[in-house]
């Protein structure tokens, strides 16, 4: 791998006492969907994607570290979900750890107990990967700030979404609030590789205050999960293409999101949502995301935006459920209408917010 060094600090880290850090991270949606990573890269997306943070959906992550014997050289971490131990969580870390020991020393002289929740189904496709790495990466950066006490914010932030990027690529973009670019694209000044920055350019009020309603059709997790179908783009038949449309599509979103076009919006974020799941669904193995409820749910939707005029857009993630994105000004009349026309597809129906 090839390492970055503005990350990396000569300094040897040692701390002489245990200690526990808390930090809370938010899931995100993205509107222009990043689909496949670089082959020969950790975590390098093959082109840039932009999301919202999403208010009340979030990872809380306890980290407890304590000073390990000099002798054992093996690190121990032991994780809990909800209060449930889950050894199977146990070599995602290790290896993400393995990733950053580089930047982060100062991690090779602890053991590791994490403690975290979701207010949200985990593996189900509402990103929990990227607010939980995300939450991780916080509290590895804020032991950090016990020993730098000239430790910048800018740079606690930069560091902490290149940490998450090296766990879970979305990860990066949890970091911070708003709308949040990551991967370089020509349009879009200090956007990068490497980790994430807040969206630089004018938005419109109208995509300031935007509510979105999680509409939760399967909460078990996914059989295919999405690093496995990143995998499957290294040999995609329309890769290539794919990669056109979706630089071709964040030039477009710059300019819809500087105006205030809201159908134009909509109608982006569901063409995104649609080609990501048609990658999928032409992959080799190919496989099915979406549910027969996700689709009952899609119709539904166009079916209602016709007959109401009403700006209500939708878009998805790697899995069946569904996110509704509108604008705060047509939260009461579309809320009432989900929760009497939407319900009966869903297991659960969550609240969220872009903030």
């Amino acid at each position: 791998m090839k390492r970055n060094c503005f990350f990396y600090r000569k300094k040897k880290y040692s701390i002489g006492q245990n200690g526990v850090v808390t930090r809370k991270s938010h899931s995100n949606i993205a509107l222009i969907k990043y689909w496949g990573k670089h082959k020969n890269k950790i975590q390098i997306p093959l082109n840039s994607s932009i999301s919202y943070s999403l208010g009340g959906v979030y990872t809380v992550t306890r980290l407890i570290y304590y000073l390990r014997e000099k002798k054992k050289r093996n690190l121990s971490i032991k994780v809990f979900l909800s209060g449930k131990e889950k050894t199977s969580f146990i070599p995602k870390i290790l290896e993400f750890f393995h990733r950053i020991s580089f930047y982060c020393s100062y991690l090779r002289d602890f053991n590791f107990i994490i403690k975290t929740y979701n207010t949200f189904p985990h593996s189900s496709g509402i990103a929990s990967s990227a607010s939980s790495m995300s939450a991780l990466a916080l509290c590895i950066m804020e032991i950090e700030k016990k020993l730098v006490s000239s430790l910048k914010e800018d740079f606690f932030l930069k560091k902490a979404s290149f940490l998450a990027r090296l766990g879970s690529g979305s990860a990066c973009r949890s970091i911070y609030p708003g709308l949040v670019v990551w991967g370089c694209h020509q349009s879009i000044k200090g956007s990068n590789d490497l980790y994430a920055i807040p969206y630089p350019y004018k938005v419109h009020s109208i995509f300031t205050k935007m509510v979105n309603t999680i509409l939760i059709i399967d909460e078990e997790p996914k059989k295919i999960l999405s690093s496995k179908g990143h995998q499957l783009m290294n040999n995609h038949p329309y890769a290539r293409e794919r990669l056109k449309c979706a630089n071709k599509n964040m030039d477009r979103l710059i300019s819809i999101l500087k105006i205030g076009d809201f159908q134009e919006f909509g109608e982006l974020i569901e063409h995104e949502a649609l080609t990501l799941h048609a990658m999928i669904m032409t992959s080799r193995p190919y496989f099915l995301w979406m549910k027969p409820n996700t689709l009952n749910v899609l119709y539904t939707v166009w079916d209602f935006r016709i007959q109401s005029k009403k700006n209500i857009y939708f878009t998805l993630d790697a899995g069946a459920n569904v996110h509704l994105l509108y604008p705060i000004q047509e939260k009461k009349i579309i809320l009432k209408w989900i929760y009497s026309d939407l319900f009966s597809y869903c297991k659960k129906i969550i609240e969220s917010f872009c903030y």
